[in-house]
């Protein structure tokens, strides 16, 4: 029992000691004090102080002698090279220590005469700017900062145009602190701007020269400019066909001032399988399901199929690519496909059968533009009505999309046109000129507050529509139309009641979100539209409801309840995903 007690009481002790000693560090703040205030200033001296963490006042009383060296180091790269520093510690109201650090800044020093210049072919660039900021004009209370950044911009700018002899013939900071003045003096000698070298290309990719140069954003002997060395890392990385690259670009390897250029590549798996799954109120479980042939020879031609199941929509299409030049944008593709779809309810389907070419392009503008002729083969029965269409359609489409995100952006809008015509005797079993236009706009105020907008119309002219087929009339209704109303239930009827399509559709949609959290919005909006088939004073339908929205990975899930003000429509849930461009 004397060894339990003995043994007992030591470790009591112990940790008593312990205890204390803990108790004797506390956690120590930072104040810093300026006479005159100075925002600026404080902030400075406390990023130069940094963190006291935990001290005992022995040991923050010999750390103010470093702080207060510290603080006088912020006050001078600020200009202020006559100020009174004194620190002493001091216990707060939790007992907790504080270091109290009182400055009188006194008068900064002011920029006498600045001289900034660059010399050097690099001069006669438009894009080489010369630092030109207020706070380097004669008068400026002085700076550091200020003078670092001037020449890490000049440094930085002969590093992006290839400048790499360039060098400071003067880079001088003289201060005075008595008479209160400085003066800067930078000149730079860019010396010869280096250029790109002919592109070289090495690894296993089994295509032709002429492809892998038609990727490359410039020709040999451009001037050098970092951003086309990215430019080139990412066509070749979005084509399609490879799974690495590596770009070298390196000054030092340069002679003569040029350049060379060398891509090391990796390519990729030639085929790929893909296998998706969706879901939304207008067509119900929806399944896709694609094989693509990422290359077929060396000149970078490629195939692939896609298919698409729903309940009232099965199609399967296959399609043919050849790369034109410029290779990522531009194509010739070769397509056909066929599509079994119920239309408006299960009395009404189409069979489809569509062949043709297609031109694909992007104008020096931005627009995207598609060129076609399309020849396609439609039976259908709407109600009672059955026909074969047999139309051979040249087309034209373009489409224009500026958004500051892909998958969830801010800001934002698209455009889209598309006509298709058909002349009666020429492949074709009537006249027909077909267009439909989209308008999509998006902004955001105040990070919360979202505001869309969208507009849809189209229209045919014709000397036969009852010759039409179905996937060339106009329906409205569902998730993407007139919300409150189930997909393409806005239609013309016949004397049976059955919706056979219109001539004419108009629908438009304005939403309001607000973010409640990071991925979470709430929104309201207000629906209209039809289809018809006169234009005489439409009688157009509006839906108004509620939503909610998750931001996932693959663009915003939306749930809306909507609610049909027209035709005793009740209230309707629909369920929608992706980009809100």
């Amino acid at each position: 029992m004397k060894f339990y007690e003995k043994f007992t009481r030591g470790f009591i002790l112990l940790f008593t000691v312990q205890l204390s000693s803990f108790a004797a560090l506390a956690q120590t703040q930072l104040d810093v004090r300026i006479k005159p205030s100075n925002a600026e200033l404080k902030a400075n001296v406390e990023g130069y102080v940094g963190s006291l963490g935990e001290r005992d006042e022995e040991t923050l009383r010999r750390f103010s002698v470093g702080a207060e060296a510290e603080a006088l180091k912020a006050a001078q790269a600020l200009g202020y090279y006559h100020a009174r520093i004194n620190s002493n510690v001091q216990h707060g109201k939790d007992k907790d220590l504080r270091l109290v650090i009182d400055i009188e800044p006194g008068d900064p020093v002011h920029l006498r005469t600045v001289t900034l210049r660059v010399e050097g072919p690099a001069a006669s660039l438009k894009a080489f700017r010369v630092p030109a900021s207020e706070a380097l004009k004669p008068g400026a209370v002085l700076n550091h900062g200020y003078y670092e950044d001037a020449k890490r911009l000049i440094l930085n700018q002969a590093s992006r145009y290839g400048f790499f002899s360039g060098h400071f013939t003067q880079q001088r900071l003289a201060i005075d602190p008595k008479a209160g003045v400085a003066d800067i003096e930078l000149v730079y000698e860019s010396g010869p701007r280096y250029v790109l070298g002919k592109v070289s290309f090495t690894g296993d990719a089994p295509f032709d020269d002429d492809l892998m140069q038609r990727m490359v954003p410039f020709k040999a002997d451009t001037p050098y400019d970092s951003e086309l060395i990215a430019e080139l890392n990412q066509n070749l990385q979005s084509s399609g066909y490879f799974e690495g690259v590596r770009v070298d670009a390196a000054p030092t390897a340069a002679v003569a001032q040029v350049i060379p250029v060398s891509v090391q590549l990796e390519t990729r798996k030639p085929r790929t399988v893909g296998l998706g799954i969706g879901f939304s109120t207008d067509v119900g479980v929806r399944g896709k399901a694609n094989w693509t042939r990422h290359w077929v020879n060396p000149q970078g031609d490629s195939y692939g199929v896609e298919m698409e199941l729903s309940a009232p929509k099965q199609n399967v299409g296959v399609w043919y690519d050849i790369p034109l030049d410029p290779p990522l944008t531009d194509k010739l593709r070769f397509a056909g496909g066929y599509q079994y779809e119920e239309i408006a309810d299960s009395d009404s389907v189409s069979k489809l059968l569509t062949i043709g070419p297609e031109w694909h392009s992007k104008l020096p503008s931005g627009w995207e533009r598609v060129l076609s002729l399309k020849w396609q083969r439609e039976e259908y029965r709407l109600g009672d009505d059955a026909g074969l269409s047999t139309l051979l359609l040249p087309g034209v489409s373009y489409s224009f999309l500026r958004s500051d995100n892909r998958i969830d952006p801010q800001n934002g809008y698209r455009l889209q046109f598309d006509a298709q015509v058909a002349k009666e005797g020429l492949g074709s079993d009537t006249n027909l000129l077909h267009g439909d236009v989209l308008l999509k706009g998006l902004t955001t105020v105040f990070q919360n507050h979202r505001f869309l907008g969208r507009i849809q119309f189209g229209g045919s002219a014709t000397n036969g529509y009852q010759s039409i087929p179905p996937s060339l009339r106009f329906f409205a209704g569902g998730d993407q139309s007139v919300r409150g109303y189930d997909y393409q239930m806005l239609s013309p009827t016949n004397s049976q009641g059955d919706r056979v399509g219109g001539r004419y559709m108009v629908a438009g949609s304005v939403e309001y979100q607000y973010s409640i959290a990071e991925k979470w919005r709430i929104a309201t909006f207000v629906d209209q539209g039809n289809a018809f088939n006169s234009l005489q004073l439409p009688s157009l339908k509006t839906g108004v409801g509620i939503g909610i929205r998750w931001v996932s990975p693959v663009g915003p899930l939306r749930l809306d309840l909507a609610h049909a003000l027209d035709d005793d429509g009740g209230i309707r849930l629909h369920f929608s995903m992706g980009p809100e461009l």
